[in-house]
C-alpha cells in the first residue's frame, strides 16, 4: 500500500516532553496504519464480489479502485491545508470520522443494492484515509529523537503491511464465501462494514480523548511562496519521480485488484479459493520491506530500484506466458519486489529540494491517483483482450520505473 505525506508543512515539536508521552501517540499511529492498509486492500475483495454480484465487466468493476484512488489526486493538497489549520491530532480524528461515515454508507448501498452508492461510499471513505495520511506521516517523524525517525516510520509502515495482508483473508471468509448465495444481493458486505465502522468510531473516540504531543508548523512554511510550484518542477528528479510514483501505485494496485479473478481463471477455482493468494501478494511487501532494510545498506537505492523493477517485469512475463502454479506464484512474487519501490522513488524524487521538500510531498501525493487510472485502463484492456494483453500495462509501468532507477532519478536542473 502506498503511503505518503501531503501538504506543505514542516512540523516542529516541544522536545522537552518526556519520552513516555510518545507511547500513546505511536500506538495510535500503529492502529491508524493498520486500518488504512486493511481498508485499502479490502477493495481487492470488493472488485470480484461486485463484478459477480452486479454482473459487471472488468472495466466497470475497476471503478472501485478508480473512485477510491482518485481522491489522492483531488484531495491530497487540500487535505494538507486543512491539517495546517486544525492540527495533526484533529486532522487524524477528522480522517477517522470521515472514513467511518464512508463505511456506514455501505449499509444503505447494500439495502438498495446500488453499485453507484457503493462507489460514493468508497469515495467518502478514501477522503478520510487521505486526510489520515496527510496528518499522520509528518507527525511520526517528530515523535522522538530525529535520528530514529526513519526506523519509527518503517516500523509503523510495517503495521500497515499487516493490515494489507489480513484484509484479503478477512474478505474471503466474510464476503466472498457468500458470493454464490448472494445472487442479486450485496448483503454480504453489510455486517463486515458495519463492524468496521463501529471499530473506526471507537478508535476515533479514543484518539480524540488522548493528550498527544502538540506539534507546531514552522511559520515560514504556512504560506506558499509565489512561484514555488514553478520552481519545483525545474528539478528533473522530481518531475520524473511524479510519473514514477504514478506508475508504481498504478501497477501495484492493478495487479492486486485483478489477482483474484486472474488466479481463479488460471487454476479454474472459485473466487473464494483464489482470494487468499492476494494476502501472499501483499504479505510479500512486508517481507520485502524487512529484507530491503538490509539490502539498502549494501546496494545503492537507485540500483536496487532498477533490479527490483526488472525482476517485476520478468515475473509478469513469466506468469502470462506460463500456466498453473508457475503462473500464479510468479505473479504473486511481484508483491515482494514492490516492497521498497515507493520509499526509494519518493526519497530520490525529493533529494536536493531543500525547503521545497514538503511542497513536493504534496505534489507526489497526487500521483497516487495512478491507482485509479491504471486500474481502469487495465479493466478496459482485459475486456478487449486477454489477461496477457492486460498485464502488459503494469509491465510497462515497471519498465518506466527501471528507467527512473537507471537515469531518471539524477538531479539535473532544467533551467
Amino acid at each position: 500500500m502506498a503511503v505518503i505525506s501531503g501538504g506543505n508543512n514542516t512540523p516542529q515539536t516541544d522536545r522537552t516532553r518526556p519520552a513516555g508521552n510518545y507511547i500513546p501517540a505511536l500506538i495510535s499511529l500503529g492502529v491508524l496504519y493498520f486500518i488504512m492498509g486493511f481498508l485499502t486492500c479490502l477493495n481487492d475483495t470488493l472488485v470480484p464480489f461486485f463484478k459477480k454480484g452486479f454482473d459487471l465487466d472488468y472495466t466497470s468493476s475497476s471503478l472501485v479502485q478508480f473512485y477510491f484512488f482518485l481522491t489522492y489526486g483531488l484531495m491530497s493538497i487540500p487535505a494538507g491545508r486543512i491539517v495546517q489549520k486544525i492540527g495533526f491530532q484533529r486532522g487524524m480524528v477528522w480522517g477517522f470520522g470521515i472514513a467511518a461515515i464512508g463505511a456506514l454508507l455501505f449499509y444503505p448501498a447494500s439495502v438498495f443494492h446500488q453499485y453507484s452508492i457503493f462507489l460514493a461510499a468508497l469515495f467518502v471513505l478514501a477522503i478520510g484515509i487521505v486526510l489520515l495520511q496527510v496528518a499522520a506521516n509528518p507527525y511520526i517523524t517528530v515523535l522522538g529523537p530525529p535520528e530514529s525517525a526513519s526506523s519509527r516510520f518503517t516500523f509503523i509502515q510495517s503495521l500497515g503491511s499487516i493490515g494489507t495482508t489480513v484484509a484479503p483473508l478477512f474478505g474471503a471468509y466474510f464476503i466472498l464465501s457468500r458470493l454464490e448465495e448472494a445472487g442479486a444481493s450485496s448483503e454480504a458486505v453489510r455486517t463486515p462494514y458495519l463492524f468496521i465502522a463501529g471499530f473506526i468510531l471507537l478508535v476515533t473516540f479514543v484518539l480524540s480523548r488522548l493528550k498527544l504531543p502538540v506539534i507546531k508548523m514552522a511559520d515560514e512554511e504556512k504560506t506558499e511562496k509565489k512561484g514555488q510550484l514553478k520552481q519545483l518542477f525545474r528539478f528533473r528528479n522530481l518531475k520524473w519521480g511524479v510519473l514514477a510514483i504514478f506508475c508504481y501505485v498504478g501497477a501495484e494496485v492493478a495487479i492486486g485488484t485483478f489477482l483474484t479473478n486472474y488466479i481463479a481463471d488460471i487454476l479454474n477455482i472459485s473466487e473464494t479459493e483464489a482470494n487468499p493468494y492476494v494476502s501472499y501478494y501483499w504479505g510479500g511487501m512486508l517481507v520485502g520491506r524487512i529484507a530491503g532494510g538490509f539490502l539498502l545498506r549494501m546496494i545503492a537505492p537507485q540500483k536496487l530500484l532498477a533490479i527490483f523493477s526488472t525482476l517485476s517485469v520478468a515475473c509478469i512475463l513469466l506468469s502470462v506466458f506460463s500456466e498453473g502454479n508457475v503462473a500464479v506464484w510468479s505473479m504473486v512474487l511481484v508483491g515482494l519486489f514492490n516492497s521498497i519501490m515507493f520509499a526509494v522513488i519518493f526519497s530520490l524524487a525529493v533529494a536536493g529540494l531543500g525547503s521545497l521538500t514538503t511542497l513536493a510531498s504534496g505534489v507526489l501525493s497526487t500521483a497516487i491517483a495512478g491507482g485509479a487510472i491504471v486500474s481502469l485502463l487495465f479493466g478496459v484492456l482485459k475486456d478487449n483482450g486477454s489477461w496477457a494483453f492486460a498485464f502488459m500495462l503494469p509491465a510497462l509501468c515497471y519498465v518506466y520505473i527501471l528507467f527512473y532507477g537507471w537515469k531518471g532519478y539524477r538531479r539535473v536542473d532544467d533551467r
